[in-house]
């Protein structure tokens, strides 16, 4: 199967270091979170994991409502990711996610199907299936 897009990020340093993009447009400096006994001040893994995984879990929904014939404004869907990093049992880091998705202009049960239908065509949910624990609340307001 051939790439509809591809990228290419180099990250140098770990945690304490950088992350660059083959075309310039992204370049950052990485920091451990205060809360994990580091620094802060920068940004890190995971808040780009949940930057990608909003935006994107975002646009599945819009296309899951298109889908089903509702066209949304671009103020009406909200998508808020939550990336957690714990160790599990066998003391291994692992991510957890929470999605909170809040929309307005549809009902409750519409709003559920066009999230339920976008956790299947997303992407990033498609690349943590069965691996990371995804907890996703859905809202309208």
């Amino acid at each position: 199967m051939e790439d509809l897009y591809k990228t290419k990020v180099t990250a140098t340093g770990g945690r304490h270091g950088e992350v660059h993009s083959d075309d310039g447009i992204l370049n950052l400096k990485l920091a451990l979170p205060k809360s994990l006994g580091g620094p802060g001040g920068a940004t890190n893994p995971e808040q780009l994991f949940a930057a990608g995984y909003s935006a994107c879990f975002e646009n599945a929904v819009l296309r899951a409502a298109r889908e089903a014939g509702h066209r949304f404004a671009d103020d009406e869907v909200e998508v808020v990711a939550e990336v957690g990093i714990s160790r599990n049992e066998q003391q291994v880091f692992v991510l957890s996610a929470s999605l909170f998705v809040t929309m307005s202009g549809v009902d409750e049960a519409n709003a559920k199907l066009y999230v339920k239908r976008g956790h299947e065509l997303c992407p990033y949910s498609n690349a943590i299936r069965g691996n990371v624990d995804v907890k996703i609340t859905t809202s309208v307001r």
